[in-house]
């Protein structure tokens, strides 16, 4: 592979010649700054090599680097080793930014090439900022895959399909009626939806052109009597045709946007949020562009009561089959039968889609095993594949997207006798992981105001990770979704009551073992008092941690009193849809925990 790369690199210097280029920029992106895109974007990954969900590789004339951050970091270093792209790593003290290391690298008058269809609004016009001042320039429609990705992947030409509104809780035309008032709010009289997702939910429409990502590709139009998604034909079925016009959505090929926004009436002002649209949008749209967020975010990311529903009976079909794919890992195991850890994904992913109103998984499972598991987020690979035996700790990380509802969890498992450091670190990780989930906060608090509750009994020890510590997710959409998220990064959006976001801290111990405790939690009303609104987290998610793992010589009784009720809880729940063996399995890994009993 590396080899190839090598020759993939060489070739496209040549075209960046040709092109009077000096330095390319080719990031892990799509027309719609996707986090997870179709095959046909991942051209990041065809020069590098490196298969992370977040990276940018920078190409120079005689050097080439990659950033990506702290999640890829060990990955990185071994899909990159032997092609000599040096690994730079983001939030390290001395790892120089992008632009700081262009303008470093570069004299004035030198040119950089970048594919706008690749770079949202606001990222390009940042980087033209940084440059200009040391005169370099920026030039927008270098785009030279296509001649050397001989066997690239066309764009997907899968169908798309309506989501009903018996889970999505709420119609089209209801959302695009709310939708179409925000944007009035904010001085234009269209919109130009390019984030899949938030395409997917205000039309009701999902697909299966992105791997795990229930969404369709294309971009939507809505005006005020003229909307129009801009959709390969291919893609389209009589229903859905007549879904769509029934909404009063018109359609056009995907490749017709640029056209269609140029023809625009002068007077029209289209919003578009500049976070998420191409910058490849901005010329078309001239003096008709109003640049602001987009309103659909919040829409999407407070759940309605029916979404709400459907995500805690998802949940509880989720922890019947996860029952289930850890007695079968646990058989396997006492059988002394071989098992590895991509054999663990094929388990969890049978077991899951047993179960009523599975579509897929919510993203390809991390099941890593000793060191593999302090790579945050590890696949294996049948190159990096381990065989796993009765000792170790394994860290699962795994969802499903089901009709009604999206899913994710990571438990950290012993397979053994635990080590007191295991014990011990496991437990300071769900210590951060309790205070997170019992908080109570006032209305108005954003996610970097509770971070620190995660991370509180790590950092007393020296002892910190590097990823966020929540993120939201979607109703049978992506399972990364925003406004909101926890994290250490300062984010305006605040937490309201309806979002479901993740709870994960965590703790990587390079070549030993990983460490992450994941539930979702749903905010909701805790109380009013004569200071306002209040808000807790109402934890979702149904699967008991191990035992064996707690070190309760550390543990408040608080702690141990919120992990018995979670447990008891889970047992409630589940154990109805279990048959004998079952229940009997999933009791004992519920039993009260005292500071006496381990």
């Amino acid at each position: 592979m590396q080899t190839e790369i090598k020759a993939r690199l060489a070739a496209l210097r040549d075209e960046m010649a040709k092109a009077g280029v000096d330095l390319a920029i080719i990031p892990h992106a799509d027309p719609h700054q996707s986090e997870y895109m179709s095959s046909h974007w991942h051209l990041r990954g065809f020069f590098s090599g490196f298969t992370g969900s977040a990276g940018t590789l920078v190409v120079a004339k005689d050097q080439a680097c990659l950033w990506t951050d702290s999640r890829y970091f060990l990955q990185a270093a071994q899909q990159l080793e032997g092609t000599d792209i040096i690994l730079m790593k983001e939030g390290i003290p001395g790892t120089p930014s992008i632009a700081g290391y262009i303008t470093d690298t570069l004299k004035s008058g030198a040119t950089v090439g970048i594919d706008g269809m690749q770079f949202s609004i606001n990222a390009e016009r940042e980087l033209e900022e940084a440059l200009k001042k040391h005169g370099i320039k920026l030039v927008t429609g270098f785009s030279p895959a296509d001649k050397i990705w001989t066997d690239r992947p066309a764009l997907p030409d899968n169908k798309a399909f309506i989501h009903e509104q018996k889970y999505a809780g709420e119609a089209a035309a209801d959302k695009i009626a709310k939708v179409m008032e925000a944007t009035a709010g904010k001085g234009a009289d269209a919109i130009l939806v390019s984030a899949l997702d938030e395409l997917a939910w205000v039309l009701n429409l999902r697909g299966s052109d992105v791997k795990y990502n229930p969404v369709v590709t294309a971009f939507l139009y809505l005006g005020q009597g003229n909307s129009t998604l801009f959709i390969d034909d291919i893609k389209l079925d009589d229903k859905v045709k007549e879904y769509l016009a029934s909404n009063g959505i018109a359609t056009a090929p995907y490749s017709g946007v640029t056209q269609f926004l140029t023809a625009l009436p002068a007077s029209t002002r289209v919003l578009v949020d500049p976070a998420t649209t191409s910058s490849a949008m901005e010329s078309p749209l001239g003096d008709r562009i109003v640049t602001d967020k987009s309103p659909i975010p919040l829409m999407k990311g407070v759940k309605n009561d029916v979404q709400i529903a459907g995500i805690r009976a998802a949940m509880k079909r989720d922890g019947v089959a996860l029952v289930k794919a850890m007695m079968d890992i646990e058989k396997i195991l006492s059988e002394g039968k071989p098992l590895t850890e991509m054999e663990v994904g094929r388990i969890l992913t049978r077991r899951r889609s047993e179960q009523p109103l599975y579509f897929d998984d919510s993203f390809g499972t991390i099941a890593g095993y000793r060191g593999h598991g302090a790579i945050v987020h590890y696949e294996a690979t049948p190159e990096s594949n381990s065989d796993i035996t009765p000792d170790g700790l394994l860290l699962i990380d795994s969802g499903a997207q089901y009709l009604d509802g999206t899913t994710d969890i990571t438990r950290t498992i012993s397979l053994g006798n635990p080590t007191e450091e295991e014990r011990h670190d496991f437990t300071l990780v769900m210590k951060g992981h309790i205070a997170l989930g019992s908080a109570i906060f006032p209305e108005g608090t954003r996610g970097s105001q509770l971070d620190a509750l995660a991370r509180h009994f790590l950092w007393s020890e020296g002892k910190s990770y590097l990823h966020g510590t929540g993120h939201g997710v979607g109703h049978f959409l992506n399972v990364h979704e925003g406004p909101q998220n926890i994290r250490l990064n300062e984010n305006p959006a605040t937490l309201q009551p309806g979002m479901l976001t993740s709870n994960e801290p965590g703790l990587y111990i390079t070549d030993k073992y990983g460490i992450r405790c994941e539930n979702l939690v749903l905010t909701v009303p805790a109380f009013t008092t004569e200071f306002g609104n209040f808000y807790k987290f109402e934890t979702v998610t149904l699967f008991p941690f191990d035992l064996k793992l707690f070190d309760t010589d550390i543990m408040s009784d608080d702690e141990i009193r919120w992990l018995n009720a979670y447990h008891k809880h889970v047992y409630d729940t589940l154990s109805p849809e279990l048959n004998e063996e079952e229940r009997a399995w999933l009791e004992h890994k519920t039993i009260p925990l005292t500071k006496n009993n381990l």
